[in-house]
């Protein structure tokens, strides 16, 4: 079973695909957008375009360009922009994040929970600079470790210790490249264990309303893989934050 369909299927029940309720992400989109009635937005590993959505049903002067390499996820976003009769203003690209480029810049970009698509942090802020309008602002989602990560944590993840910084030299990181944080979001513990059992849970739930699909097995692998890497490991240890930016 491939990852992209995994998480597809993960994310059913929540869209978003980072440890953030719906008010948190109503109110990043709020000052991501400000007082502009009209402008671009583009969505950095958009998946099924659940940021980009919100923003041209709250804005509907603003236009919206999404990339992401999976094509199912992309047809899907397609569908809901019909159905939401956004679709004139919004284009989804079926390509590597690394690999866009585009004539007019943006007014807005987001990346949320998809700097391992650039691979890191400090890659991702580089991609976005060339593709930010003057004045325009960046909204990224990144971990960080909340405390020292123990091996089960690691284990967890399938992931280093250098994979992630704490939030301080995250943020100081940030500063360094020529970034000012005006606005920002800390995931709670309480965002955290519903993005984890919403994750968990509806890749579990498909595997029991699905017991002949070939897959099915696979999925509860996964699920019950990736309860275990949380529980046992890195809950309360990877922390995540949104920061709305703008350069120097």
């Amino acid at each position: 079973m491939d990852r992209q369909r995994i998480s597809r299927l993960a994310h059913a029940h929540h869209p978003i695909a980072a440890p953030l309720a719906d008010g948190s992400v109503a109110r990043l989109l709020e000052r991501a957008l400000g007082g502009r009635e009209t402008g671009r937005v583009l969505d950095l590993g958009c998946g099924e375009g659940a940021w980009l959505l919100r923003a041209l049903t709250a804005r509907p002067g603003w236009r919206a360009v999404g990339v992401d390499v999976d094509e199912a996820a992309l047809t899907r976003a397609r569908e809901s922009a019909t159905a939401l009769g956004v679709a004139r203003r919004i284009g989804l690209h079926h390509r590597d994040a690394r690999e866009f480029t585009d004539r007019e810049p943006f007014d807005l970009v987001l990346c949320v929970g998809a700097t391992h698509a650039f691979g890191g942090l400090l890659p991702t802020l580089a991609a976005a600079r060339k593709l930010l309008a003057p004045g325009g602002r960046l909204m990224i989602g990144e971990g960080f470790w909340e405390r020292e990560p123990s091996r089960a944590a690691l284990d967890g993840l399938g992931a280093e210790p250098a994979d992630f910084a704490d939030l301080a030299t995250t943020t100081d990181r940030i500063l360094a490249d020529g970034w000012t944080p005006v606005y920002g979001h800390v995931s709670t513990d309480r965002e955290w264990d519903d993005y984890e059992f919403s994750w968990t849970g509806s890749l579990a739930e498909w595997a029991l309303d699905h017991p002949e699909h070939p897959d099915a097995a696979a999925a509860r692998e996964a699920a019950d893989r990736h309860r275990e890497g949380w529980l046992h490991g890195y809950r309360g240890t990877l922390g995540f934050v949104t920061q709305l930016l703008r350069r120097d």
